[in-house]
């Protein structure tokens, strides 16, 4: 305990044992452990710009349904139909909450509320589906759209367990959201008679996903811990690390509950014991010490007499959470709310000032965390020096909508103005900490894993395997060939193109083409993109409907079939204007073929209009989009994807965009982009997984190989990611692509905006068919540092595979023959 405790107070990084000692502090150990918590909170007001405040929220408690799939033994909160009046809230009854709340000053809207309870109980499924919703969270999203509107409150929302997709949706219409991590035991969530079992999401697992999801998509998010419901204090202390490795790498928890279990009657541990005081400081003081300065550690001053709320002060709490003169809190209805005045007597007693707060804390009124549809409430209620509650404020409704005033509301510069003569962006974004989160966190991440090192194995056992059954290749033998070298990696190759040449003949085929980047604007804070800005920043641009549909007639004029259309994720993108972005082409160029939109963008684009992903698509598909690029691939596994990106979907969310967009009839190419935070295995999942999608859904017209371009990417310059692939690399990948895809994908596309002319020659002998388009500009590799140009004429894609000994054929985006050129009236 001495020993902790010093490396405590001499600011010192504990290990888990360390912490799990000073989680059993009592008597002189505890008070100096607290002493140094205090110090650390002491610190971390200091650098936010608010030294000797503490916080609070006044808010208003909204239990929208005290029905739950799951069955916690220690909770009152969640019943059943039978005990309550109607299984939701009524539009009506959430309002009149509301709008008493607003009288009386308050400025947050905590909906709390069970887990998916049309899971469990028919008559939610029945409300939901007479109310017309489909599910809790559509109905959340409803009311809290309505408060905002008609009282001008912030929402705060804690609906439990959300899908990554279910934060973009709720994103905006709430500056915040929440859920308790409350403990990362699998013992308690996974053993017949502890207190999770038998409730679904519980599962510790999941709930990390949650925090993850949430840091990725930059929502601002309060979680926390139930101290005292049977974890061990090495559990404990395990719950204390997830939350600082989350904290530390997304920066989006805002703030960390620490609370104490108290008996309850009426449930299956009402004969448990509440969690002593001192066991609750020492946890809270240990939450302090470990999660360090920056994240706010909160402590809810009702569960403790009004005198011990300088003891909570003391361990170092710096906020009291969410306090209501109106509502109890439906969580622990037993345990009254302080008054105000007195808990700020007590906050002043021990030498800070109490002041009320927003639901997000100051450093998240901002975007990219604060979504631009909220701004003008917040805007409303904030106090524009502290970035606290303008605590003078009265709510009041203002609007709430999607951005209305179209695509060409939201400004523009020049596409060329935010690149310089070598092609590299101006400037460094100017959120570039929040866009992207801890680096040291990544670093640490990427330093656990080997580096991609050649596999021992049998190359001539592995490629007579092949040749028997290319698709059918173990993992252990794909891996040996994936990793060839020298001769080894030379018969690899040269089989590949026998296979091709089996497979789609001599022909090298090139689409005549146009990339149309509409916006660099983007807000997903993939760390390896240098393409992306804040719309602030000089260098960020947004072509008008007009520019995109004359580049596209530009394209036409001189013979192109195809204009590939991509953007960044812009936060004042209206739902409708990917549908117009189509039509701008498609009525200055009826015939062009419009091959557009990421899984990424499809999936904002749903999101924006509250249309299922299905909808959406047909929605794009009805305006004139002819087919998507299965770009946002990048590597088809998360614990690389997490590394490598922020907030982008998650592996499952992609290919649940993809199978989707085949089955409405829209075909797609898919692809990887390789040789960053990678590994040679991970290459071979990859392509199973492509392969298996392709089985299901048979909607892939080829398969692109996009090396990593290192140069400018923001991953690289960190010092995390690796500078690209090697040649030896490039050439394995390319080959390995064709054989494991036999069967499937017939179309192996190289990049030779990536790979150059000589790049491109060698895996037209390995394996490769085509060479991609013309493109007439490429913005998103020559950003990251392409030294390859930004178009080919159709003479020098014909000399790349002159070079490469075949001859070079022009084609259609899905692989048809070119048709003679309609005549086309200019608009």
């Amino acid at each position: 305990m001495r020993r902790a405790l010093k490396r405590a107070d001499d600011g010192k990084t504990l290990d888990p044992a360390e912490v799990e000692v000073l989680l059993g502090a009592s008597g002189d150990a505890l008070t100096t452990l607290m002493a140094t918590a205090a110090r650390v909170r002491d610190q971390g007001l200091a650098d936010a710009g608010r030294p000797g405040i503490v916080t609070y929220s006044k808010k208003v408690f909204i239990p929208l349904t005290r029905l739950c799939r799951d069955r916690c033994h220690y909770c009152t909160f969640a019943t059943t139909p039978g005990r309550v009046h109607a299984p939701y809230l009524s539009p009506d009854e959430v309002l009149e909450i509301a709008r008493q709340g607003a009288a009386l000053g308050c400025k947050e809207a905590l909906f709390t509320l069970g887990d998916a309870p049309e899971d469990r109980w028919e008559a939610a499924r029945q409300w939901l589906e007479e109310a017309g919703y489909d599910s809790t969270l559509d109905y959340v999203r409803a009311m809290a759209i309505r408060v905002l509107e008609e009282t001008g409150l912030l929402p705060h929302l804690n609906p439990g367990v959300m899908s990554w997709q279910d934060l973009q949706r709720l994103k905006p219409v709430a500056p915040s959201m929440g859920m308790m991590l409350e403990t990362t035991s699998r013992r308690l969530f996974e053993e017949k008679g502890q207190p999770h079992f038998g409730s679904p999401d519980k599962d510790p697992a999941i709930r990390l996903r949650v925090l993850e999801d949430a840091g990725r998509s930059n929502v601002p998010f309060t979680t926390g811990l139930l101290i005292g419901i049977g974890e061990s204090l090495e559990e404990r202390a395990d719950s204390i690390f997830a939350l600082r490795k989350i904290a530390r790498q997304y920066n989006g928890i805002q703030e960390v509950i620490i609370q104490g279990f108290r008996v309850k009657p009426d449930t299956a541990m009402r004969n448990d014991a509440d969690v002593p005081l001192d066991e609750w400081l020492a946890a809270i003081a240990v939450t302090r010490v470990v999660l360090g300065p920056r994240v706010r550690v909160q402590a809810p001053p009702n569960l403790v007499d009004l005198a011990e709320c300088r003891a909570l002060l003391d361990a170092g709490v710096d906020d009291f959470g969410g306090v209501s003169p109106l509502t109890p809190d439906h969580v622990n209805p037993e345990r009254p709310w302080p008054q105000i005045d007195d808990l700020a007597k007590v906050t002043a007693d021990a030498g800070f000032t109490l002041r009320e707060r927003l639901t997000a804390h100051p450093e998240y009124l901002r975007e990219p965390w604060l979504d631009p549809r909220l701004i003008s409430h917040v805007e409303a209620l904030v106090d524009p020096v502290s970035g606290l509650a303008n605590e003078a404020a009265l709510p009041t409704g203002l609007p709430w909508q999607e951005p209305d005033g179209g695509w060409d509301s939201v400004g523009r510069t020049d596409l060329h103005t935010a690149i310089d003569t070598e092609g590299r962006r101006t400037e460094t974004r100017s959120d570039f900490d929040a866009a992207y989160g801890d680096w040291d966190v990544l670093r640490e991440d990427v330093a656990h894993r080997s580096a991609p090192e050649r596999v021992e194995g049998d190359v001539k056992v592995a490629l007579a395997a092949a040749e028997r059954d290319p698709a059918g290749l173990s993992d252990a033998q794909a891996l040996t060939l994936m990793t060839a070298t020298g001769p080894a990696l030379d018969a690899l190759a040269a089989f590949a193109d026998e296979l091709r040449k089996a497979t789609v003949g001599d022909d090298v085929t090139y689409v005549v083409n146009r990339n149309i980047n509409f916006t660099n604007v983007c807000y997903t804070g993939c760390r390896f993109c240098a393409f992306a800005q804040r719309r602030t920043d000089a260098d960020a641009y947004s072509l008008s409907m007009d520019e995109v549909g004359q580049r596209a007639e530009e394209a036409w004029v001189i013979g192109a079939t195809e204009v590939c259309m991509q953007g960044g994720i812009h936060p004042d993108l209206p739902g409708t204007a990917y549908a117009d972005l189509v039509r701008a082409v498609k009525d200055r160029v009826p015939d062009m073929h419009v091959h557009a939109y990421s899984p990424m963008e499809i999936v904002n684009g749903s999101v924006r209009t509250g249309l299922s992903i299905e909808d959406f698509l047909i929605s794009v598909k009805e305006a004139g989009l002819d087919s998507i690029p299965g770009t946002a691939a990048e590597i088809l596994d998360d614990d690389v994807r997490w590394i490598l990106t922020k907030g982008k979907l998650p592996t499952a969310s992609w290919i649940e965009v993809i199978s989707t967009a085949h089955k409405v009839g829209l075909p797609s190419s898919s692809t990887m982009m390789y040789g960053h935070v990678d590994a040679p295995h991970h290459w071979v999942q990859h392509l199973r997984t492509i392969a298996a999608v392709q089985d299901r859904t048979g909607g892939f017209t080829e398969f692109v190989l996009l090396p990593f371009i290192h140069q400018n990417s923001p991953i690289y310059l960190a010092g995390v990611a690796r500078p690209g692939p090697t040649y030896d690399e490039n050439r394995a990948v390319h080959a390995m692509a064709r054989i494991m895809l036999h069967g499937r994908i017939d179309n192996i596309q190289c990049s030779w905006v990536k790979l150059g002319v000589d790049g491109c020659v060698a895996v037209l002998n390995g394996g490769v068919n085509d060479i991609g388009g013309t493109l007439m500009e490429e913005t998103i590799s020559r950003m990251a540092g392409s030294k390859h140009g930004s178009r080919k004429s159709i003479e020098e894609l014909t000399a790349m595979a002159t070079a490469a000994g075949r001859p070079a054929r022009q084609r259609t985006t899905t692989y048809g023959e070119v048709p003679a050129r309609p005549s086309l009236e200019l608009a």
